[in-house]
């Protein structure tokens, strides 16, 4: 699956220069992952009582964004095996590249804190 969100890179997100500080790329990405969740599983994990949980991540910065920069941060979805999954990141100003990277998330359940497998309706909604 593929998936599309805009952003814009807020004051808060740049050091005193006004370039975006490497940890708010993740905040663009965590955005997206969130609307995309929202769009596609609505309160399904609610109804199994699973939550995503982030095992591993990369980035790499290819150009700088600035204050008040118009962004798009592209994910493409991979899942891994029942319980994780790969959501492959790129971020773009302009139609340029100046991100790309991914997270590696586990299902784990609510209740018990461990890895889990996600049910055929969640995975479904997941493919590729």
């Amino acid at each position: 699956m593929e998936f599309e969100n805009k952003d814009v890179v807020m004051v808060y997100d740049t050091d005193y220069q006004g370039v975006a500080h490497y940890a708010s790329y993740y905040r663009f990405v965590t955005n997206a992952l969130y609307a995309l969740v929202k769009r596609n599983l609505g309160n399904i994990l609610d109804k199994y009582n699973i939550w995503f949980v982030i095992v591993e991540s990369h980035a790499s910065y290819k150009r700088p964004l600035k204050v008040g920069d118009e962004i798009t941060v592209k994910i493409k979805t991979k899942l891994l095996d029942k319980k994780s999954i790969r959501f492959d990141f790129s971020i773009y100003k302009d139609n340029e590249l100046t991100t790309e990277g991914y997270l590696i998330q586990v299902a784990i359940s609510k209740n018990l804190w461990h890895a889990v497998e996600m049910p055929n309706e969640i995975i479904e909604l997941l493919k590729d």
